[in-house]
Parts: structure tokens; C-alpha cells; sequence
């Protein structure tokens, strides 16, 4: 199975393609890109303006994943819908938390609570 993460030193490096001003936030799952690779699909309510449907991102993953805001950090694609994460930690048991969530979730959206 394709990931849309990859274990780096540090954490995770998440690839994620987000759809702003959606009728509801959530987690969509995986969806392959033209390119080959896969990514997390997620929608959020927000707006694209100022930064906000990036941090309404990084609120839903830290809530629906439980872990802190603060260790999540949008490395590339701030104005673009394709973006790259970081998730701070250690990289197996983030890659245990991810991949047990996306088991558990397989073809279907999970909303924001």
C-alpha cells in the first residue's frame, strides 16, 4: 500500500491536498496523484486567505490524531493546495498512529468533532 507519509529523523513528513471552503471539515482518506504518489485528502471549512484554512488543517489533524498543534508545521505549500507537514516526534510511533488510523478509516471521511 502507498503512503502519503514518509519517516524522516525527526517525525513524519505528511503530504496532504486540502479543499478549502468545503461544507465540512474532514479526513477523506487517501487519493493518488497524476505524479504516482498518494496523499492524505483533507477538506476544511476555512478560507484560503491569511493562513487560516492552513491552520484550521493543522487543527483538524491534531485533534482527530490527538496530538499537540504545536507539533504539527506546514513545510511547503502555503498558497498551494498541495502541501507538505511535519509531524514532530518519534517516526515510528507516529507511522504507528497513521497508519492505525487510516486501517481504521479506510473509505471513509472522518469528520471533524
Amino acid at each position: 500500500m502507498l503512503r502519503p507519509f514518509a519517516a524522516v529523523s525527526d517525525g513524519l513528513r505528511l503530504r496532504v491536498r486540502l479543499t478549502p471552503k468545503a461544507r465540512r471539515s474532514a479526513i477523506d482518506g487517501l487519493m493518488a496523484e497524476a505524479d504516482g504518489s498518494v496523499v492524505l485528502k483533507v477538506a476544511v471549512t476555512a478560507v484560503p486567505e491569511k493562513g487560516r484554512a492552513n491552520e484550521a488543517l493543522i487543527e483538524l489533524l491534531a485533534r482527530e490524531w490527538r496530538i499537540a498543534r504545536s507539533s504539527i508545521t506546514l513545510e511547503s505549500g502555503a498558497t498551494d493546495r498541495r502541501k507538505l507537514l511535519h509531524l514532530a516526534g518519534d517516526p515510528m510511533a507516529l507511522e504507528a498512529l497513521v497508519t492505525d488510523w487510516l486501517a481504521r478509516h479506510a473509505g471513509k471521511g472522518a469528520g471533524a468533532r
